[in-house]
Parts: structure tokens; C-alpha cells; sequence
């Protein structure tokens, strides 16, 4: 039986995986269900089996793959060293032009979760659980003395709201920014949250710092 569910969950799996890539290829709104079914070489009633509409299927891989980064930054945030070092590292990987993956995938997400209630749902749980990482590290930061921020949840929110804004810019825009320009505004609203002289950022991931 064990073995039964093992196989379940890994089909799940390849399912969510391949309803990713069609949904950056497409877009949520061409996705069928027929182009998941295709990759895989298996029959739309398997996905229906699983997934059983469209609409899960989509809010299913949206939260599939934004776990895999949160994942990521949890692992980041968490690492030994000091909270300014882990923020500047996370700040500058969730950028558009970090390491992040999946800034199409979420901004498809967005748009489709104006009409789309599970997504929305999803969407929204994953949003408020990248928010409150970053609020805890920056509230560690506080409680050990290496700088100052009133309201670690304001701080990330706001964080969070320029990083989205640029990630749309940079996606549908490209080219228009310099990565280097947005990595630039990224480390100042940084250092304004944390109420650090810019340069102090510099120092960050230096050995010792």
C-alpha cells in the first residue's frame, strides 16, 4: 500500500511539473488540460483524476513550484551567519534578477487570480508566508543589535512590494532596467528598512561580517 501511494504522489508530481512549463510557455488562459496530458504521454483523464478541474490543476502547480523558492529562502534565511548577511542574500536572490525562478509563473498567477478563487487562495497563503520569513529575520536582527526597524512586518511588506513591482517590469519589459541599477534600489530600500548607511550593505558576506 505504502509503495501504491509512493507512485501516486510521484505521477502527482510529474503532473504539476509539466503543468508548470506549459503554463510559462502559454499562459494560464491557452493552458489545456490536453497540453499536460501531452508532455507526459498520458490520457486527460488522468489529470482530471488528480487535479479534477483545470482550475486546481493551475492553482495546484502555482503553489507546487512557488514552495520549491519559498523553500529556498527558508533554507537561506536560516543558514548561521548574521541577519543582515542572510537578508542582503535573500533580498538580492528573490530579485527579477536573482536566482529566484518563476517570476512568469507568478505573475500569471496574479493576473489569473483576480477570476480564479482557489488560486487567489493559494496565491495569497504563499505571499503572506514569504512576508512573514523576512519579518522574522529582520526581527532577529533587531534583538541582536545590528540595526534598527520599528515594524519588521511593514518592512517587509514594503520589501516585498518593490521587488514585485520591479520582477513585473523586468518580465514584461526586458531589457529596460540595468541589473545592475536594480540591485542598486534593491540594497537601499534594504538599508532604509534597517536604517544602515548603505555602505554597510557592502560589507555584507564578507567574511566576519
Amino acid at each position: 500500500m505504502a509503495r501504491v501511494r509512493l507512485r501516486v504522489q510521484e505521477r502527482r508530481e510529474e503532473l504539476l511539473r509539466a503543468a508548470v512549463g506549459q503554463i510559462e510557455a502559454r499562459g494560464v488562459a491557452a493552458l489545456r488540460i490536453s497540453d499536460v496530458a501531452s508532455v507526459l504521454g498520458v490520457s486527460n483523464a488522468l489529470v482530471l483524476y488528480h487535479f479534477s478541474t483545470k482550475e486546481h490543476l493551475v492553482a495546484a502547480a502555482f503553489g507546487h513550484a512557488a514552495q520549491e523558492d519559498l523553500a529556498r529562502l527558508r533554507t537561506m534565511l536560516g543558514r548561521p551567519d548574521t541577519a543582515l548577511n542572510r537578508l542582503r542574500e535573500a533580498v538580492r536572490w528573490y530579485a527579477p534578477t536573482g536566482g529566484a525562478k518563476g517570476w512568469r509563473l507568478w505573475i500569471e498567477g496574479w493576473a489569473s487570480a483576480l477570476r480564479e478563487p482557489a488560486l487567489r487562495e493559494v496565491a495569497g497563503e504563499l505571499d503572506q508566508q514569504w512576508k512573514a520569513a523576512l519579518a522574522d529575520v529582520v526581527t532577529q536582527g533587531v534583538a541582536a543589535g545590528e540595526f534598527r526597524c520599528a515594524d519588521p512586518v511593514s518592512a517587509a511588506w514594503r520589501l516585498t512590494a518593490l521587488l514585485d513591482g520591479l520582477a513585473v517590469q523586468m518580465t514584461a519589459y526586458a531589457g529596460a532596467l540595468e541589473r545592475s541599477t536594480m540591485l542598486r534600489w534593491a540594497d537601499e530600500a534594504l538599508a532604509r528598512e534597517l536604517d544602515l548607511d548603505v555602505a554597510a550593505l557592502g560589507e555584507a558576506g564578507r567574511p566576519g561580517t
